[in-house]
C-alpha cells in the first residue's frame, strides 16, 4: 500500500501580517495532484493543521474542502491529528461526518476511538468499496482500505500535561521534567503499539519534538524549557514507520530504530527557513517488509529569501530592475549612512509589494558588532551557535573538545584543557 505523510500546514497563518491563503489554496491543489498520480491510499497529517486554536473561517473551509478531495468519496483513508496549535475539540467537531468519508480527526491523546459506525457499516455492507474503521480504542485504529492489508495506526496528538490531564512529576527540575515526559510518552506508545499484528501495516503518528530534532524560528515554542522533548527509544516499538508532526524542516530522526521523519511544513513560515526544500513523504509498505520512503518536493508556495545590500539603495534599485527573485518574499538589509527616508521605504514597497522587512544597517553599527563577537572566545561561539540551533540546549563538553580539536589540531594546550575538563566532569557524575 502506499502512504502519504504531511504535517504542519499552519492553515490561517500570515507572514508579518501578509495572508498566505493562496498559496495555501496552492498547496492543497498540488497536494491532490501527488496523492492521485501516486496512487495513494492512505495519507498521515501529523498535527498543526490550523495556526491557531480559533482559525478564520476561510482556513476551517480549505481544510474541509481538502478533506473531501482527498478521500475521494471515502475510498481513501485520511487521518489527522492535532498539534500544539490546534484546538482538539474543534478540529474534531465533524469526526461524525468525517468517519463516514473515511477519515479520523483524532484530536486527545487518550481519547477513545470507535469502530466505524453500525448505520454507515449497514449502507456500506463490507463490499471493501470505501475505508472503514474496522476495530479501534484508545490511541488506535485498524483500518480497512479497499485493496490493502489491515493498517494499524498507533496515534498521539500533541501530549501536554493539560492534554494529557495528568502532572508528570513534582519537581521543577527539567531534566527529571524531560525524563518524565519522555517516559510516559513511551507507555503510552507501548500500550498503543500492543495492538500491532504481523499480518498488517503497522504504522505510529504524532506531534512531538523528538531529541536532535533540528528546530527552525517558525516553530513557536510548545511551552517554556526543553521538558516537551522526548527520547528516540519512546517511539512505538512494532511500527514499520512513524509519522512525525512540529518540526517544520523536513527531517529523518537520528538514531530511530525504525524509519521515523519530520515531513516539515508544506510552506516556508519564516525567513530562518531560507533555502529549506519543502516536501511531503510518499511510504510503500507492506506487512513484515521494510518501508521504502520518497520525498516528493514541492513547487507551490513562493520561497523566502534574503537581501543583504551592502552597496546601498542602488543596488537594491538595481536588483529589482533586473527582476531578482521576482516571485518571492523577501527580507531586506540594507547598508545606508543615514537614517531612511519614509519616501524611500514606500518607493521600495510599491515596486515590490512582497518586500516584508526593510532594515536599514549603518557602518558604524556593524563594525561595533563585529569587534563584540571577535572578542567571544572560540568554544564560546561554538557553544552559542550549537544553542541557537538546538532550541537551547547546551552542547556536551565532548562535542565542544571535539570541535576544538579540528580547528585547532595543532594547539595541544587548547585541546589539552578540553580533555582536561572532560575528564573533571566525569568524576563530578561518577562521585
Amino acid at each position: 500500500m502506499r502512504i502519504l505523510h504531511t504535517s504542519d500546514w499552519h492553515l490561517g497563518r500570515t507572514l508579518e501580517g501578509r495572508s498566505r491563503f493562496d498559496e495555501q489554496v496552492a498547496f492543497i491543489e498540488e497536494l491532490s495532484g501527488i496523492v492521485e498520480d501516486n496512487a495513494v491510499d492512505l495519507i498521515l497529517i501529523a498535527g498543526d493543521i490550523f495556526d491557531t486554536v480559533n482559525p478564520p473561517a476561510a482556513a476551517e473551509e480549505l481544510f474541509y474542502e481538502a478533506l473531501n478531495r482527498l478521500s475521494a468519496g471515502g475510498r481513501r483513508g485520511i487521518v489527522a491529528i492535532a498539534g500544539n496549535h490546534d484546538n482538539p475539540e474543534r478540529l474534531c467537531a465533524a469526526s461524525p461526518l468525517a468517519v463516514r468519508q473515511g477519515i479520523t480527526l483524532y484530536g486527545l491523546p487518550k481519547e477513545v476511538l470507535l469502530p466505524s459506525p453500525s448505520l454507515f457499516t449497514q449502507l456500506n455492507p463490507g463490499d471493501g468499496s470505501t475505508v472503514r474503521r474496522a476495530r479501534a480504542g484508545q490511541g488506535w485504529m485498524e483500518l480497512a482500505i479497499p485493496n490493502c492489508p489491515p493498517t494499524i495506526v498507533a496515534m498521539l496528538p500533541y501530549p501536554s500535561e493539560s492534554r494529557l490531564n495528568e502532572v508528570l512529576s513534582e519537581s521543577l527540575d527539567e531534566n527529571i521534567l524531560r525524563e518524565e515526559y519522555s517516559k510516559r510518552v513511551q507507555q503510552l506508545f507501548t500500550t498503543f503499539a500492543q495492538h500491532f499484528r504481523p499480518d498488517a501495516v503497522n504504522l505510529g503518528i504524532s506531534h512531538l519534538f523528538v531529541r536532535g530534532g533540528v528546530e527552525s524560528e517558525s516553530e513557536r515554542p510548545i511551552q517554556l524549557g526543553s521538558a516537551p522533548t522526548v527520547e528516540v527509544n519512546a517511539l512505538p516499538v512494532g511500527a514499520q514507520y512513524v509519522a512525525l508532526g512540529h518540526l517544520h524542516r523536513a527531517q529523518s530522526v537520528k538514531g530511530a530504530p525504525i524509519p521515523t521523519r519530520y515531513s516539515g511544513s508544506p510552506l516556508a513560515y519564516s525567513f530562518s527557513e531560507t533555502g529549506y526544500a519543502k516536501s511531503v513523504v510518499l511510504i510503500e509498505a507492506y506487512p513484515g517488509q521494510e518501508v521504502t520512503t520518497q520525498e516528493i518536493f514541492l513547487r507551490s508556495g513562493y520561497p523566502l529569501v534574503k537581501w543583504r545590500a551592502k552597496e546601498g539603495l542602488a543596488q537594491v534599485q538595481q536588483w529589482i530592475d533586473e527582476g531578482k527573485d521576482l516571485n518571492a518574499w523577501i527580507d531586506l538589509e540594507v547598508f545606508v549612512p543615514n537614517a531612511l527616508q519614509a519616501q524611500d521605504i514606500h518607493n521600495l514597497r510599491r515596486q515590490r509589494e512582497r518586500l516584508i522587512n526593510i532594515r536599514p544597517v549603518f557602518p558604524e553599527t556593524e563594525k561595533i558588532a563585529a569587534e563584540a563577537r571577535s572578542k567571544l572566545p572560540i568554544d564560546e561561539l561554538f557553544r552559542k551557535f550549537y544553542q541557537d540551533r538546538m532550541g537551547g540546549a547546551e552542547p556536551e563538553q565532548e562535542l565542544v573538545a571535539m570541535f576544538l580539536s579540528l580547528i585547532n589540531p595543532d594547539d595541544n594546550e587548547t585541546t589539552s584543557i578540553a580533555e582536561q575538563q572532560i575528564v573533571v566532569d566525569k568524576e563530578a557524575e561518577t562521585a
